[in-house]
């Protein structure tokens, strides 16, 4: 499908995160956000009601419409290659929540039902189409810091059992810090230094159980499946290398830290799980700041992906990036395992920045 006006959209999956991809699609001329659907189709029709969607209800009530272009899938990680096998089987472009899928198995073959179907498969996360990260790009690339060399990243919290009210799948397979936070700090880094060649990793458990903090479950004891620390070091295909930390399992909190060190300076980013923030450059001229502000939230990489289709363009927050991105996952789940380097199979090439002018609230379409 194709041709003028906005986007139609509909959006699988009426959870947490679902607020803000509707605060944010509902606020865009060039999409339409059309239909909610979830298991539980009252919660579903909640949210359509909240966010004034005009349709609600279940998975295959809205894969049976033809005027919604990109399915919005935000179920939980272990479904999200099934689910979006289902969409692209209804004609329909795909937007995954991350990880792209919990194994390079499903999703190199949901990448490959997308080529052959002549469809879309595009995935989280889209901080990296915020000002904040954009800004760090573009230091990057006029050569403020010179050649970059190297990267630190740090996420070290106690664990999402806090805040969440059913955290189960942060200790499942494909959840723990490395697949549910690695995709922002991974992708930004992508940004900088382009593919990763391979890793190295070490891993640790702290507690086989954790209990639920808040909510319903509150003292409900949940299992732990997957290592709640990794530390891991990346080499890039360009010679530099990274060093990264993910924890679930630090008293002391860290996160959103990420440095970038080159030739003639280093750049300090701001978190790369939000839009904006404080770009600092550190450098022999001096030290400069670049203060950027955002409005909106998660769900700007579906408009960018909407307005790619109209385009006839590649998306930036494409399938190949979310690939390589669950690859370095694997591999570093791999080095954990094996405790020896494991080099990383795919590649990809770094998407072009956005025009320092893009602006998602316009009406292009």
């Amino acid at each position: 499908m194709s041709g003028t006006g906005p986007v139609g959209v509909g959006v699988i999956g009426a959870g947490n995160i679902s607020d803000q991809y509707l605060r944010t699609l509902t606020s865009l001329p060039d999409v339409q956000v059309l239909f909610v659907a979830d298991l539980d189709e009252q919660r579903a029709a909640a949210q359509a009601e909240k966010y004034g969607v005009p349709g609600a209800g279940s998975a295959a009530e809205l894969l049976a419409r033809h005027d919604i272009e990109i399915v919005v899938n935000l179920t939980i990680p272990a479904v999200h290659a099934e689910v979006g096998m289902r969409v692209l089987a209804a004609g329909k472009h795909v937007w995954s929540e991350k990880p792209l899928a919990l194994d390079r198995e499903s999703g190199r073959a949901l990448l490959e039902e997308g080529k052959r179907r002549g469809l879309r498969v595009s995935c989280a996360p889209d901080t990296f189409l915020g000002p904040g990260l954009q800004t760090v790009r573009r230091r990057v690339d006029d050569g403020s810091i010179g050649v970059p060399l190297t990267a630190l990243t740090l996420f070290q919290t106690g664990g999402p059992e806090r805040w969440h009210p059913s955290p189960d799948f942060f200790y499942a397979p494909g959840g723990g810090p490395l697949f549910d936070m690695g995709p922002y700090y991974l992708t930004e880094l992508i940004q900088v230094f382009g593919p990763v060649k391979s890793v190295y990793a070490l891993g640790s458990t702290s507690h086989e159980t954790r209990t639920v903090g808040s909510g319903p479950r509150a003292g409900e004891s949940i299992p732990v499946a997957v290592p709640s620390h990794v530390s891991a070091m990346l080499e890039f295909e360009s010679g530099a290398s990274a060093q990264c930390v993910f924890s679930f399992q630090s008293h002391l909190e860290r996160t959103g830290f990420v440095e970038v060190a080159g030739t003639d300076g280093t750049v300090v980013s701001p978190d790369p799980n939000n839009f904006d923030g404080d770009v600092v450059v550190h450098s022999a001229a001096g030290d400069r700041t670049d203060r950027t502000t955002f409005s909106l939230w998660r769900g700007i990489g579906v408009l960018e992906l909407a307005r790619a289709i109209r385009a006839d363009r590649t998306e930036r927050a494409s399938g190949a990036q979310a690939f390589h991105v669950l690859d370095i996952m694997a591999s570093i789940s791999d080095s954990v395992t094996q405790g020896a380097p494991v080099a990383v199979e795919s590649t990809v090439e770094r998407p072009d920045p956005l025009p320092e002018d893009w602006d998602p609230t316009a009406a292009t379409l």
